[in-house]
């Protein structure tokens, strides 16, 4: 027997919405602000200030390649039409770099397994947000892959090179309070107008009649 059609469509709705709470876990009026908090974290011993220091590093540099991919597609259309890319995924690019950090420093008392463990459950985190792109329809395949490799690779080299650093002794409590405290702050679900920014500063330094889209990208297959 067939589904009601107002019960199919209530379904949907509330699929559709789940996806968009989820996917919220990486916007960036969420993640710019925790990757914020994880400077402050690290700076809070002068025995950490290098931590510190490579963290901004790294997610600087992985932020700056997030941001000139958009900026060259929008103002000037720069993108791959084989493959539909226009960019990095923004949001899986930060989920990647930021989820696996916060859950090792959240343990970082803990013993190293454990903390082993939080970082792959980061690491799965962002592929589960990079998945939301893609239902919600938001992204294209390469661009959530590029997306996810790039922030793999920053939270990656970040575990791997603070080794040689002052390894950070933080209380769990004081991170999860943190976090709580900024998230309280936000509005959740509520995306950041990121995207129309990127539009009006992409159209300003290319002198463009409009934003390149999607649309265009195909159109030269």
């Amino acid at each position: 027997m067939p589904m009601p059609p107002a019960l199919h469509n209530a379904l949907h709705l509330i699929k559709h919405q789940g996806w968009t709470a989820f996917t919220w876990l990486g916007d960036s009026g969420l993640l710019l602000p925790v990757a914020a908090l994880i400077t402050l974290w690290l700076a809070a011993s002068r025995r950490t200030w290098p931590t510190a220091l490579l963290w901004l590093v790294l997610f600087g540099a992985g932020s700056m390649a997030v941001l000139v991919s958009k900026l060259a597609f929008i103002g000037w259309g720069i993108g791959i039409a084989s493959l539909d890319f226009t960019g990095f995924s923004g949001h899986s690019a930060l989920a990647a770099s930021v989820w696996p950090v916060v859950l090792w420093l959240l343990a970082s008392r803990a013993p190293h397994w454990t903390r082993v463990s939080l970082v792959c459950l980061g690491a799965l985190l962002a592929a589960g947000i990079g998945v939301s792109r893609l239902v919600l329809d938001a992204h294209s395949p390469s661009e959530v892959i590029a997306g996810l490799a790039l922030g793999w690779a920053v939270s990656g080299a970040f575990l791997v090179l603070q080794r040689r650093q002052g390894h950070p002794s933080l209380r769990g409590t004081l991170v999860a309070v943190s976090l709580m405290l900024l998230a309280a702050l936000r509005d959740p679900g509520v995306p950041a107008p990121t995207q129309n920014l990127l539009e009006r500063i992409a159209v300003r330094l290319s002198g463009a009649e409009r934003p390149y889209t999607r649309e265009d990208l195909r159109a030269r297959r």
